[in-house]
């Protein structure tokens, strides 16, 4: 299969033009099969509550079935089980759909499909779910457009509920811009339309990507491509007199703008935009500010202490100052994100406090190095280490709580600290490092 995605990717390298028609006969048994073992064990089962293992057991049978229905055009993703998860920094529950295991087979079959023809299309301000783009690259080329471009205003867009209100008229449209394969696009139209199940009911789905599928993030991506990043480039930008930059991750994006007027233009244009594609702002988390080398003035102009910030990507983005005293973007875990994990960390320990104390913290260990492999960015060390001394305090609060009896004082506490150490914070990802490969999109 490599060598043939290998193949489509030169051919819509060669000639953005190119129309695909042949392409169903990728999901093939080979191909199939790899795709199976590819996928993770030990996930949540879909509504046959079928797992990897069982599935495996009987794989080249359940394999050659698949394609025989894949073939006669009978195949029918399975409705998705809706469950529902808490929403970080909120009481609200955000929905979650759990494929079906074979399902989720053709999904990453089709994925591989779709990225081999649009990784080419997509622009550079895209980053979200692309192969070698990460949140971190995506914060690094922001740095430079607000250090070493002419930025003085952010539009900090949300738009509603984007997964959940994707059009699917307008993504078939966009998907037969480059594949022109009848039976492939019947089938992501089926997973389009595969609806969910919820409490032992069928709801249809006439709206939105499929949920907690794979192949979610690379329709989300298309989608975007043609609404906003195509649009952004092709059209807003050339009718600017300064300068303007977006970085976007899939549905979360930032736009940089030299002038207020031509600012305030975009957002309003922008409204247009979406509604004519079936999307909305959420007008109540998006604003326009000031912010660059210049805001700190404009701040004191107007009556205002400090400039104002914005979030992106889990951060919170301020106006500072380097040792030399120049004009330097600071970041900050955001403090719905830290609310949210503290809430987690609290709720974890308070449900396993009666654990072995050795599992509870080799747990521990494993979320703290996993929330430092994100959060641990340049100028956010000191937010971390104040994350880490809250999370102590929580432990040394739910350890005394294994019993009637207090377990710990502050001493004993600092003592047992030795023995089953914490990882300190260091910085593991720098700022203004960026990488060969993202060089040339500046």
């Amino acid at each position: 299969m490599e060598t043939k995605l290998t193949r489509i990717t030169e051919l819509a390298k060669m000639n953005p033009d190119t129309v695909f028609t042949s392409l169903v006969h990728l999901l093939n048994e080979e191909n199939l099969k790899q795709c199976h073992h590819e996928l993770p064990s030990g996930k949540a089962t879909g509504i046959k509550g079928v797992t990897k293992e069982k599935y495996g057991m009987k794989l080249d049978d359940n394999i050659k079935e698949l394609v025989k229905r894949l073939k006669k055009k009978a195949y029918r993703p399975v409705p998705v089980k809706r469950t529902y998860i808490n929403k970080p920094g909120t009481k609200k529950k955000r929905p979650l759909g759990i494929p079906d295991h074979e399902d989720k087979i053709v999904q990453r079959a089709l994925v591989k499909i779709l990225n081999s023809i649009y990784e080419n299309d997509f622009l550079d301000c895209s980053f979200g779910f692309r192969p070698n783009r990460s949140c971190h690259d995506a914060l690094k080329i922001l740095n430079v457009y607000i250090e070493k471009r002419k930025t003085n205003y952010i539009v900090d867009v949300d738009i509603k509920g984007f997964f959940d209100n994707v059009d699917h008229e307008w993504m078939m449209k966009f998907l037969k811009h480059r594949i022109n394969d009848p039976n492939l696009l019947r089938i992501i139209a089926r997973f389009l339309k595969g609806g969910h199940m919820e409490e032992g009911k069928y709801f249809e789905t006439d709206k939105g990507t499929p949920q907690g599928g794979v192949i979610s993030p690379i329709l989300a991506n298309v989608y975007l491509h043609y609404v906003l990043d195509l649009w952004f480039a092709k059209v807003v930008k050339k009718h600017l007199k300064g300068q303007a930059y977006m970085v976007r991750y899939a549905d979360d994006f930032v736009c940089c703008f030299q002038y207020k007027s031509e600012a305030d233009a975009f957002y309003s244009a922008l409204i247009q935009r979406l509604q004519k594609f079936k999307l909305e702002v959420a007008e109540d988390k998006t604003k326009i500010i000031t912010f660059g080398r210049f805001a700190e003035e404009d701040g004191k102009r107007n009556g205002r202490d400090k400039p104002d910030t914005f979030d992106f990507l889990g951060f919170t983005h301020y106006c500072g100052k380097s040792k030399h005293g120049k004009f330097r973007v600071k970041r900050k875990t955001s403090r719905k994100k830290v609310n949210a994990k503290l809430k987690q960390q609290k709720e974890w320990l308070k449900a396993n406090r009666t654990m072995d104390i050795r599992d509870i913290m080799d747990r521990l260990r494993r979320s703290l190095n996993g929330y430092y492999n994100y959060y641990c960015i340049t100028d956010n060390l000191r937010a971390v280490q104040t994350f880490l001394d809250r999370v102590r305090k929580l432990l040394f609060k739910w350890m005394n709580r294994r019993s009637q009896r207090k377990s710990f004082s502050w001493d004993k506490f600092n003592l047992f600290l030795r023995k089953y150490p914490l990882p300190h914070p260091s910085t593991k990802v720098n700022i203004y490092d960026l990488k060969k490969d993202l060089s040339y999109i500046l």
